[in-house]
């Protein structure tokens, strides 16, 4: 499984000092068929812990996901200052995750070389 984030959720998650080892237990969670909620469209919403705290006051991130194959990072807001996102924002996201997950290798590679995707490294 190839782990991505985009610029916006990297300045997001450093804002916030998020981790990229809970990137990736967030992704081995989804993995494992524990999904906070399946959006539809091949998004789904996993629940990343506060430093110190639970999943549950913690952030959301919001995640282009096909099981086994690849994942992107795609959003991100702590509980704290967001509900939950709306259906127009559900709407772009899931287009975005199509073009994402649908990106050949050489596409996958600009991205990386161009900055607009960072790959997350994961142990396995």
């Amino acid at each position: 499984m190839r782990v991505f984030k985009t610029k916006p959720f990297q300045r997001f998650a450093r804002k916030e000092r998020i981790a990229e080892e809970d990137l990736c237990e967030a992704v081995r969670r989804a993995d494992e068929g524990a999904l906070d909620a399946d959006l539809g469209g091949a998004v789904v919403k996993q629940r990343v812990a506060r430093k110190g705290q639970g999943r549950s006051g913690g952030y959301r991130t919001i995640i282009a996901y096909r099981k086994g194959e690849r994942s992107v990072f795609m959003f991100g807001f702590a509980k704290r200052d967001q509900d939950n996102i709306n259906a127009r924002e559900l709407r772009d996201l899931q287009r975005a995750a199509v073009v994402f997950l649908g990106l050949s290798e050489p596409d996958l590679r600009a991205a990386l070389d161009e900055g607009r995707l960072i790959e997350v490294e994961c142990d396995g």
